[in-house]
């Protein structure tokens, strides 16, 4: 398998997380956390697998990146629609979609506020606010 060196730290990573570090647990949290904050798609996170030599099917995919995100190792982040991306960087941020080229990526700190946000439902509290700005091509005047 060609997946990073560093499989004891990912293997603490997913154990610390509650979850069992079983191979394909690993070799998936591997692919997702060695290359730093990443957006990924399930489908994407498949193929990129596939690539590496891990061989696991796109439902196991599926519970391993919910299974994550459960543990607190991901922010699920839906965009459009059915499309839903996972994000490593789990710290409060907004995010850039690109139409069309379906790309996201991480709005740097800056001005971005959230003000005057509805009252919660008896019972409930404001966990996370997800703010997606949708980008496309100027197009000519």
């Amino acid at each position: 398998m060609t997946y990073s060196t560093d499989r004891i730290g990912i293997d603490q990573r997913v154990r610390d997380a509650g979850l069992r570090p079983t191979r394909q647990r690993v070799a998936l949290a591997d692919l997702l956390f060695a290359k730093g904050d990443r957006h990924l798609s399930a489908e994407e996170l498949h193929e990129e697998a596939l690539s590496a030599g891990v061989p696991v099917s796109l439902a196991t995919v599926y519970n391993a990146l919910h299974q994550f995100t459960e543990a607190g190792l991901l922010r699920i982040l839906a965009v459009e629609g059915a499309k839903t991306y996972f994000d490593t960087n789990t710290s409060d941020h907004h995010h850039f979609f690109i139409e069309g080229e379906n790309t996201v990526f991480d709005i740097m700190s800056g001005p971005v506020k959230v003000i005057d946000l509805p009252e919660p439902p008896e019972g409930m509290e404001i966990v996370n606010v997800d703010i997606v700005v949708r980008l496309r091509p100027k197009r000519p005047a």
